[in-house]
C-alpha cells in the first residue's frame, strides 16, 4: 500500500477552502475510485487525470486506486482540482516528491494531452492558501500573473503536467516531445477611457445629485424623458468616485476573478466597477445564480462601484425584488442544495426611468399618449420597498436653450472627485473605530443619538416634520444620512437645518415619508 498527499483549494462563493487530497493503491483490480463529495467536473476528473498522466509518456499504475478529498463533508467543485489529483496519484505510484507534494498547493485543469488549462477564481484560491500558511503554490502559466498578485504567495507557473513531474524528480515528456513555446507577451492594456462630467451640459440640479451620492455612497433614482441625459450621468458616476483601497481591491478583484472578467495583466482593481445589466438580464445575470455552483452576477461584480439598472422599470419584478437584500446588508447569500456561496455586495444602485412607456408626461404632458392609468401602472412597477431604500430621486428635465445659457460651462470630473474625496475623508474620520466607511451606512438609531452629535435646531426641525407626518421613521433617518454629507461637502462639522431643507428636497419622490 502507498499513499499520495497533496493541498488544493475549493471555493464556496468567495471563501476558498483547503483541501487535502490524499491518494491511495490498493492490491485488486485497476480502477480509479474519487470520494469527498465531488460534483460532476470533479468526478469527471478521474478521466483527465488518467489521460494527461499517459500523455506525459507515464505509466498508469494497474491497481485499485482511491482518491479521497478531505474534508468530506465539503462540497468540492469546478476543474480546478485536477492538478491535485495527478500530483496525489503519481507521489502515491512513487513520485519522489513526497514532502515537496505534501506542503504545496496544486490549482489548475488538466487537458487530455497533459496541458494545463487556466481557471477561475486564482486570486481568491491562492489567497486563502496564503492565509491557511501554505505560501507554496503550483499554478497554470495563464494564471500566474492573477496568483502573484496575493501578496507572500511562492508561485509556481506551470504549462504541462509532464513539467512538473520532471521538476519534482521523475521521467516525463510532452506528447511532441518538444519544450514549450515561449509565452507571447500580451498586447498592452487599452488605456481606460473614463466618461467625463464636462460633456454633460446643464442638469445642474441632477448632477448636484450625483455628486452627494458620490460623496456619501447614496442610491440614486433619475426620472426623466428620454434624452435628458439620465444614462449619461449614471455612466458618470464612478469617474468622480474615490480610489479604492487596497483591502477593497483585492475582494473586488477576487469577485471579478471567479467570474472571469480580471484582466491580471492590469493588476489589481484600483477603480469603483460599473455594471449595467440589460433590461431582458434574468435574476441570476443580476445577483447571480446559474446551474450546480452559483456564480456571481452584476450586483457582485459592481461591489464597491456601481450598478445602473437603465430603464428601471422594463426589469422583471423578480430581478427587482432580489436587489432588496444586496441593498440592505451588502451582501448576497445564494441557496442551494448542496451548501450556499456569499459574495459581496455593497454598490451603489441607480435606477434610470422614463415617467410613462413613451417617455413623454414631462411638463404638462401635451405629447403624451399614455392614459393616466398606464403612467401610474409604469412607474408603480418599482415597489414602494425598493424605492424607500433610494435616498435621492430627483426629475432630469429637457434642457433648454436658456437653461444652457444660465449653466456655462460645465464642470470637469475631477474638480467634482476632489471634493467627493474631502468629503469620505470627513467621514472616515468621523465614523473611524465604528465599523462604517459612508454616511450611507450608518444606521438611524447611531445618527438620532447622542453619538451622531445632531444639533438641537435640526432635530427640532425633523420633529416637527415626523408629527406633521412629512416624514416616517425611516424617512427620517435618510434624510439624515443625506443632510450629513451635504455638511460633509460644505466642510461642516455638523449638518444646518437648511442642510435638511436641501435634503428634503433631494428625496422629493419618495412620497409622503420623504
Amino acid at each position: 500500500m502507498s499513499l499520495g498527499r497533496t493541498w488544493t483549494v475549493s471555493l464556496l462563493g468567495l471563501s476558498g477552502h483547503l483541501v487535502e487530497v490524499e491518494a491511495q493503491m490498493n492490491q485488486g483490480l485497476p480502477a480509479f475510485a474519487l470520494v469527498g463529495l465531488p460534483d460532476t467536473a470533479v468526478n469527471e476528473a478521474r478521466e483527465r487525470v488518467r489521460a494527461a498522466v499517459t500523455s506525459s509518456s507515464v505509466t498508469w499504475p494497474q491497481q485499485r486506486m482511491t482518491v479521497n478529498l478531505s474534508p468530506a463533508s465539503l462540497p468540492k467543485t469546478g476543474t480546478g482540482l485536477d492538478l491535485a489529483m495527478a500530483v496525489a496519484v503519481l507521489v502515491a505510484a512513487g513520485l519522489p516528491a513526497r514532502e515537496r507534494a505534501a506542503r504545496t498547493v496544486h490549482l489548475g485543469e488538466l487537458g487530455l494531452d497533459g496541458r494545463l488549462h487556466p481557471v477561475r477564481g486564482i486570486l481568491p484560491a491562492v489567497s486563502a492558501a496564503v492565509t491557511a500558511g501554505r505560501p507554496e503554490v503550483v499554478v497554470p502559466t495563464g494564471n500566474a500573473d492573477e496568483a502573484r498578485l496575493v501578496p507572500g504567495a511562492e508561485v509556481r507557473a506551470v504549462d504541462h503536467l509532464a513539467e512538473l513531474i520532471v521538476d519534482y524528480g521523475g521521467e516525463a515528456t510532452r506528447p511532441d516531445g518538444a519544450a514549450p513555446e515561449p509565452p507571447v507577451d500580451p498586447r498592452p492594456p487599452a488605456p481606460l477611457v473614463v466618461p467625463d462630467l464636462r460633456d454633460v451640459r446643464g442638469q445642474e440640479e441632477a448632477r448636484f445629485a450625483l455628486e452627494v451620492a458620490a460623496a456619501g455612497g447614496h442610491h440614486l433614482f433619475l426620472l426623466g424623458a428620454p434624452g435628458t441625459g439620465k444614462s449619461m450621468l449614471a455612466a458618470r458616476l464612478p469617474g468622480i468616485l474615490p480610489d479604492l483601497a487596497e483591502p477593497d481591491a483585492v475582494e473586488v478583484s477576487a469577485v471579478h476573478s471567479i467570474s472571469g472578467t480580471l484582466d491580471a495583466a492590469a493588476g489589481l482593481l484600483r477603480r469603483p466597477p460599473f455594471e449595467d445589466p440589460h433590461h431582458t438580464a434574468t435574476a441570476a445575470a443580476v445577483v447571480g445564480g446559474g446551474s450546480g455552483f452559483p456564480r456571481p452576477g452584476a450586483a457582485s461584480r459592481a461591489h464597491r462601484g456601481v450598478l445602473l439598472l437603465d430603464e428601471a422599470p422594463e426589469f422583471a419584478p423578480r430581478v427587482l425584488q432580489t436587489l432588496r437584500q444586496p441593498l440592505e446588508h451588502g451582501e448576497l447569500v445564494l441557496q442551494r442544495a448542496t451548501g450556499s456561496a456569499r459574495y459581496p455586495a455593497r454598490f451603489q444602485l441607480v435606477l434610470a426611468a422614463n415617467p410613462c412607456p413613451c417617455g413623454k408626461a414631462t411638463g404638462k404632458g401635451l405629447d403624451c399618449r399614455c392614459t393616466p392609468l398606464e403612467r401610474r401602472r409604469y412607474v408603480g412597477r418599482l415597489s414602494g420597498p425598493l424605492l424607500d431604500r433610494i435616498d435621492i430621486q430627483v426629475d432630469v428635465p429637457a434642457v433648454t436653450r436658456a437653461s444652457l445659457a444660465i449653466a456655462g460651462p460645465s464642470e470637469p470630473s475631477a474638480a467634482v472627485a476632489a471634493r467627493v474625496a474631502a468629503a469620505r475623508d470627513r467621514q472616515r474620520e468621523r465614523l473611524a473605530g465604528t465599523g462604517w466607511r459612508t454616511n450611507a451606512e450608518v444606521p438611524g438609531s447611531w445618527l438620532r443619538g447622542d453619538d451622531g452629535g445632531l444639533p438641537p435646531d435640526v432635530r427640532l426641525a425633523l420633529e416637527r416634520a415626523l408629527d406633521r407626518g412629512a416624514l416616517s421613521m425611516r424617512g427620517l433617518d435618510r434624510v439624515l444620512r443625506l443632510a450629513w454629507t451635504l455638511a460633509d461637502l460644505a466642510e461642516q462639522d455638523r449638518p444646518t437645518v437648511q442642510d435638511v431643507g436641501t435634503a428634503l428636497a433631494l428625496r422629493h419622490r419618495g412620497g409622503g415619508d420623504g
